[in-house]
């Protein structure tokens, strides 16, 4: 029961890093547009590599958990 309260926890703040990590990457993005809009396809290459980076955190964090339960169970 207490390992279940633990995971959600764990996977909770993962996804909520993981949101505000890719909510500065996009606006830095958005602010890099307007000032340079010439730069607009690398900036977005570059914003699309980084959110990808970010958003494979939770999911580590995820598939932890979830071998960390099935160790616990067994």
């Amino acid at each position: 029961m207490d390992f279940a309260i633990a995971m959600g926890i764990v996977f909770g703040l993962a996804a909520i890093g993981s949101g505000i990590g890719m909510g500065l990457i996009v606006g830095r993005t958005i602010e890099g547009t307007a000032r340079q809009p010439e730069l607009r396809s690398s900036l977005m290459g570059l914003m699309f590599l980084g959110v990808g980076l970010v958003d494979a955190l939770p999911i580590i964090a995820v598939v932890i958990g979830f071998m960390l339960m099935g160790r616990a169970l067994a």
